[in-house]
């Protein structure tokens, strides 16, 4: 996207009708592996009119039948990194120089495969959903919000066009995030770190009280006070009886307290450095208190909304269910705060400030699990702003027609166009989602509207085909008694 205000209208060339199926363009051979993800791009090419072959983890020699002819690209669309990468290398040494897209998440795999086979196209789903979603969680009117070397690009629809622009974030958006910021310091969220603060607190009203009837009442120098107030909080006692009787008996009196907020502090010490924390009590990861975004699931959606939001100068809490994440080091590192606990619990919630936060994005894997969270979140903070990544489960479109919990954005059907765009030679920069309607950014510039495909209905059971001896391929299927299990397991 440029970072200079235009207008770019909605057109569809002559390469996007060929896409379409429209163009008179030769049916052409496409390879697909994959589950979800992958039947909606199958779906796709198979209505535009060409052969797809579609497997769900196919052997090497499945591969080496399947490739036995001239193959105009293959999509490796799984979740697995390594099994990507795997398929990728083989599909490489089997047909070298073969139009490749697969999917890959972490971006050391990513720069790792694109070294090692140049013709291939790396996506992540991740990278291709979070700018619709930072863009959701900011303002409800953006369509997606881009970064550029100047800054960040909005889009947005106006009569009937895709309008970019710079985008930098209202004042009044940006000082609340700081301020929040600042009041989430010395605020610590778990009950070690509370202790701790606690311990801490109570030594240094210590010191101060017996500094400051040192300097007052016994007439001390500064100096001399404070040596006999450290004194006197590490239980050693003054130097010397010196003063009155009745600061004789508040210095007995502090050092036997002293060893109370000792030990207090002590215990919430060693539990904060013999467990792993995700959340500081002062710094850029101390939990913001206003004007934040909460970020629910971490896995490489997650991360990526969190890093933007940061990015933007917004505050940000990530909230993790599982202590053994691979993200929480890596969110650790890049200053994020992470709150390992249950974002369905109503309690968690409230400690999270909700109810002054800008707004909440439900990004985990699991569908149901994003809207126990929706929900949850509405019966905290009912004027939130909520935002939803789906996926494949007839639970989100039911509950966003009937509740109208949030803002639902479907990552499978973003990183289907995506894909699909790629295949067939658009080199498409990004997807845009327009009400029920996605709009896919060609490298002209230029946005096509994309439809959304159904899914294709081929068996995804790999033994199955084996056994039957049938090969996937559009128009040559033959029905499978088990089909009817995917679909049933998929529900």
């Amino acid at each position: 996207m440029t970072s200079e205000h235009s207008h770019n209208r909605v057109s569809r060339d002559e390469s996007t009708r060929n896409a379409f199926g429209a163009g008179g363009e030769p049916e052409r051979y496409f390879v697909v592996i994959g589950s979800d993800v992958a039947r909606r791009v199958c779906g796709f090419l198979q209505a535009a009119g060409h052969l797809v072959q579609h497997l769900a983890q196919p052997t090497d020699e499945e591969l080496r039948q399947t490739l036995d002819r001239e193959v105009a690209g293959v999509a490796i669309l799984l979740d697995d990194d390594v099994e990507s990468l795997r398929y990728a290398l083989a599909i490489e040494h089997i047909c070298p120089g073969v139009r490749l897209v697969v999917t890959v998440f972490d971006r050391t795999v990513a720069e790792q495969l694109v070294r090692m086979v140049p013709n291939c196209q790396v996506l992540s789903p991740a990278d291709v959903a979070a700018p619709i979603l930072l863009a959701a969680c900011l303002q409800p009117d953006l369509l997606a919000l881009s970064p550029s070397p100047s800054g960040h690009v909005g889009a947005r629809w106006e009569e009937g066009a895709v309008s970019l622009e710079t985008y930098r974030p209202p004042r009044s958006l940006k000082y609340r995030a700081l301020l929040g910021k600042f009041r989430g310091q010395l605020r610590p969220h778990d009950g070690s770190s509370r202790i701790m603060l606690a311990g801490l607190t109570g030594l240094l009203a210590v010191l101060l009280a017996d500094w400051t009837w040192s300097v007052v009442l016994n007439h001390r120098p500064p100096v001399e006070a404070l040596f006999e107030a450290v004194r006197t909080v590490s239980a050693v006692g003054p130097a010397s009886a010196q003063g009155s009787n009745a600061y004789l008996v508040f210095a007995s009196f502090a050092m036997l307290i002293t060893i109370v907020f000792t030990a207090v502090f002590t215990a919430g010490m060693v539990d904060r450095l013999l467990a792993p924390r995700s959340v500081g009590v002062v710094g850029p990861r101390a939990l913001p208190r206003a004007g934040h975004v909460v970020v629910v699931g971490l896995g490489q959606v997650g991360l990526r909304l969190c890093t933007r939001l940061q990015d933007l100068g917004m505050g940000v809490i990530a909230v993790e269910r599982d202590p053994a994440a691979p993200n929480l080091r890596l969110a650790r590192a890049l200053g994020v705060p992470v709150v390992v606990a249950d974002a369905t619990d109503k309690f968690v919630l409230r400690r999270l400030s909700l109810h002054t936060a800008q707004a909440m994005a439900a990004v985990a894997s699991d569908d149901l699990d994003n809207i126990a969270v929706s929900v949850a979140a509405r019966a905290v903070a009912p004027d939130l702003r909520v935002v939803i990544r789906a996926g494949d489960h007839e639970a989100i479109a039911e509950t966003q027609s009937l509740f109208r919990i949030g803002i639902v954005h479907d990552m499978g059907s973003l990183s289907a166009a995506y894909t699909t765009a790629s295949l067939i030679g658009l080199r498409p920069r990004g997807v845009l989602a327009h009400g029920k309607r996605l709009l896919v950014e060609c490298a002209n510039g230029e946005f096509v509207p994309w439809p959304l495909a159904s899914r294709c209905d081929h068996q995804q059971d790999r033994h199955s085909e084996a056994d039957s001896g049938a090969r996937v391929t559009a128009g040559t299927r033959r029905p499978d008694p088990g089909e009817g299990r995917e679909d049933r397991r998929r529900g």
